[in-house]
């Protein structure tokens, strides 16, 4: 323990948090950040004050564990995330398709196409209060379910 007390300096423990803070763009969940950023402040709180090693290893622990459970309870639930339908609802809207097929039970309802797929897909199911034909243009509005809701477009 006396060679540890003798031979760890400050900034290691800078070099350490910093590696950890670097290791934080191969993850996603914003961890090592703080496991890293915890480091810093120990060696910076090491610069300042001879603190034993047994003292700087539960200081970065309890520091650690303290800005992990403030990310995840009070900074992480305040940001605004996308999910996966929102980013459709944003891609979808606007697009403009052309009219391949109306059903015939139900004339306000049929199938377009787009020139290039959208979302992994270049036809959809389409509801539409205008009357369209085939070949007809329409400007996606909104969705219903798994259907959009379009308008003519002329």
């Amino acid at each position: 323990m006396e060679w540890l007390n003798a031979n760890i300096v400050f900034w290691h423990w800078i070099v350490f948090g910093l590696l950890l803070i670097l290791l934080e763009l191969f993850t996603v969940s914003f961890v090592l950040l703080w496991f890293g950023v915890s480091a810093v402040l120990v060696g910076l709180l090491l610069w300042l004050l001879p603190i034993s090693v047994a003292m700087q290893l539960f200081i970065w622990a309890a520091l650690s564990l303290l800005n992990v459970y403030a990310w995840f309870k009070w900074v992480s639930p305040h940001i605004k995330t996308k999910s996966f339908s929102g980013m459709a609802r944003e891609k979808m809207i606007g697009q403009i398709g052309t009219v391949i097929e109306n059903n015939v039970i139900q004339p306000d309802r049929g199938t377009l196409r787009f020139p290039a797929p959208i979302l992994g897909n270049d036809e959809w199911q389409f509801i539409c209060t205008d009357a369209v034909e085939v070949g007809g243009r329409v400007i996606v509005k909104e969705f219903s379910g798994n259907a959009l809701i379009v308008n003519s477009f002329k």
